[in-house]
Formats: structure tokens, C-alpha cells, sequence
């Protein structure tokens, strides 16, 4: 799950990490109040949405950059008024873009230099593993091509947790002068305690910037979340803007489905993420392009795969249905009732292929031959791809 950058701040602030003072609107009038009660500092008016990119974005409007400093109330007014309710077009957000329901209006930073710092699972260790550098304000992926020896990397051992010595370390290493050690270890530390006490899978600031005063702030931050474990953060859970996400996904969280949209035009029902990523790659080896990653799981019932069969064909651009299931705790025949009702309650309308293999097998592919459907049966996921990709051609 992802939140936006002003309730990332919210987050930062309950962990003790500086950041500048400021608060979100919904609208025009809402941006002019804030910024007069920021006054007589400049503001800043930035976009609210879930991608990266927002400064040199492009609205439908013809506004260029979704960040911008205001130097007074008024204009912070006018520039929400263009922001809000528009299409805000980003290199992540592809061409359709996001609309912009929201505003953040934040008093403005006097910036001497910028920093680049985050915390991320490290697979190989599955420990935290942190990530920094003194090109702040740059994409790091920018920063990992060009100049791979500004990167500095701390694994973090996740008995002991982030220590003071490693916190001074990193300080001297991103060159904070001595002034500066304490704030930019604290910021540190906080950043860390916000990584763990709310199960994240990535933090990041950027930029954390030093200030004329010698402060260190955090001007941008990311949290990225263990969606296994909001659970345990009712608070974080609540942060969810389903606005900001594919319907679709949203439709399938509600029924337990691991559903992705991609812009392919044969629809994929699969059980298990392994699988699902195969299919998706084998229908690309016959030259067909998948709609999505859809997995059911290993317990799926019939009801979730009649949800599953109602999000594939809302889906415009499906012009075919590769249905592939390995049973093992999954049941073939449970899986072949599923798919019996779902045609019959969508009243499908493009071809369906089905690949049954497992558990229950020979009782599964009996209920699909007497329910009347007329369906495409594969002996294997090749044969299978071949056929949903052929039968997607001729649509």
C-alpha cells in the first residue's frame, strides 16, 4: 500500500523526524488559509498523487510541474485552482495521467544541499539495508547509472537495530558538518524506528536537506508498507486512498484476490504467483500480450472465482480467458464449478481456455465437458497458451 506524501509527513513527525511545517487542501479557498497561516514565509503548493516525477509533470490545463513555490497566499489560491480537480501527466503515471484531488501546502525550505536516504528490505539478508547519498533531489536509479560511487550502503542488523555508531558514520559519510551530526543522526534514527515500528518495506526522503540554520529536514518522503502486516496499523490501513488505485485492484482486495492490470488483451486466472508469472510469460513466448496477474491462491472458492471472472471481463480489452490451475491444496473440481457459474452468471462473450491439472483432475474436466459451455481445453499450459493466443487473434 502506498500514501501520499503529506501523510507520509504525518508519519515522519510521530517518529521525531524535522520536516517543514504545513498542511493538505481539498480546495482553493482551504490552500489560502494555510498559507496565510504559514505567512510570511513563501509556500509551496504540491500536487497529491500516488507518482513520482510531479515537478515536471504536465497538467491537461496546459500548468507545467505539479510543485510550485508561491510567494504569496493569493497565489497559492490560484495555483491549487489550476492544480486541483485537473489531470496531472507524469513519466509514472503513463499518458492517462492522475487527478488531483488534493494539495499539500508547505512552507517553503531555504535548501544549501540535498540528500538522498531510505531504508528497504534487502532480500538476499532479508534484513534492512540502508540506501544513501549526497545527490539528493536526483532519481537514485539516475544516480546508480551515473555515479555509482556516491551510493553509500549500511546493513542494519535487525536484533540489534540501527546503532549510534552507525548513525554518526553515515552522518560523517553524507559530509554533515559537525553542527549537523546530531540532527542528521536523530533524523536517521527516526527514520529507522518508522521503518520498523510500522512494518515497512521502504522509507524514503528525497531530498533531506541542510538548511542555511544547519537543520536537517526531510522536504519529501515515501513509505511503501507490508500490506500483510496492516493489520497490526489500523491507523496506516485507514491512510488508503482507493482513488489513487486501478478499480479493479481495489474490487479484487475485496475478495481476496491478487489481481494486477496490465495492458495485454488475454486475461489470466491462475492459482499461485509462480505460476501466474509463468503463464504470463509463455502467453508472451506465443506472441500474445497478457491482461493481467490474477491469482486466486491455493483456497480459493467458487464465489471468489466468480468475482475473479467478473473483474477479468470488465476488463475492455479482454479478448480471450486462459484459465490455468495446478490443484494441490486447490481442487480442480472446485475451481471447475467456479468457472461454470461465472460463465453463466457474466454471460461470457470471448473465448475461454482451460488448463486443469492436480487434485480432483479427472472430476473437473468431467463437469466442464457436461456443462454445455463452449470452452477451449488445453492438455498443458503450452498447449493452452498457444490456443489463447490463437483464439485472441481471431476476436
Amino acid at each position: 500500500m502506498n500514501i501520499h506524501e503529506y501523510q507520509a509527513k504525518e508519519l515522519l513527525e510521530k517518529f521525531g523526524v524535522a520536516t517543514t511545517r504545513g498542511k493538505v487542501a481539498s480546495s482553493p479557498e482551504e490552500a489560502e488559509q494555510i498559507a496565510r497561516a504559514l505567512a510570511p514565509a513563501e509556500v509551496v503548493v504540491k500536487a497529491q498523487i500516488h507518482a513520482g516525477g510531479r515537478g515536471k509533470g504536465t497538467f491537461a490545463n496546459g500548468l507545467k510541474g505539479g510543485v510550485h513555490v508561491c510567494k504569496t497566499p493569493e497565489e497559492a489560491r490560484e495555483k491549487a485552482s489550476k492544480m486541483l480537480g485537473q489531470t496531472l501527466v507524469t513519466h509514472q503515471t503513463g499518458p492517462t495521467g492522475r487527478v488531483v484531488n488534493k494539495v499539500l501546502v508547505t512552507e517553503a525550505a531555504e535548501i544549501v544541499r540535498e540528500i538522498y536516504f531510505a531504508i528497504i528490505r534487502d532480500r538476499p539478508t532479508a534484513a534492512p539495508l540502508i540506501v544513501a547519498s549526497t545527490a539528493g533531489g536526483v532519481e537514485i536509479e539516475t544516480v546508480a547509472a551515473k555515479s555509482p560511487e556516491k551510493i553509500i550502503r549500511e546493513s542494519i542488523n535487525p536484533l540489534a537495530g540501527l546503532q549510534p555508531f552507525q548513525t554518526r558514520k553515515l552522518a560523517k559519510e553524507l559530509r554533515f558538518e559537525s553542527s549537523q551530526l546530531k540532527a542528521a543522526s536523530k533524523s536517521f534514527d527516526g527514520l529507522y524506528r518508522a521503518f520498523v515500528g510500522l512494518d515497512c518495506s521502504m522509507v524514503e526522503v528525497n531530498p533531506l536537506v541542510v538548511t542555511p540554520k544547519g537543520e536537517v529536514l526531510a522536504l519529501d518522503a515515501k513509505f511503501n508498507f507490508d500490506d500483510s502486516a496492516l493489520y497490526r496499523h489500523p491507523e496506516v490501513a485507514a491512510m488508503r486512498d482507493t482513488a489513487e488505485e486501478d478499480p479493479r485492484e481495489v474490487e479484487a482486495s475485496k475478495h481476496g484476490l491478487n489481481y494486477i492490470g496490465l495492458d495485454g488483451n488475454i486475461a489470466c486466472l491462475v492459482n499461485g504467483a509462480g505460476l501466474a508469472m509463468a503463464t504470463m510469460d509463455i502467453i508472451k513466448f506465443y506472441g500474445g500480450n497478457p491482461a493481467n496477474f490474477l491469482d486466486v491462491g491455493g483456497g480459493a472458492t467458487e464465489e471468489q472465482v466468480t468475482e475473479a471472472f467478473k473483474i477479468l471481463i470488465a476488463d475492455k480489452n479482454v479478448e480471450a480467458i486462459l484459465v490455468n490451475i495446478f490443484g494441490g491444496i486447490m481442487q480442480c473440481d472446485v475451481i471447475a464449478q467456479g468457472i461454470i457459474n461465472a460463465a453463466k452468471t457474466v454471460h461470457l462473450s470471448v473465448p475461454l481456455v482451460v488448463r486443469l491439472e492436480g487434485t480432483n483432475v479427472k472430476k473437473g474436466k468431467q463437469l466442464l465437458k457436461e456443462s454445455g459451455l463452449a470452452l477451449i481445453t488445453a492438455d498443458d499450459l503450452a498447449d493452452a497458451a498457444e490456443k489463447a493466443v490463437k483464439a485472441a487473434k481471431m476476436r
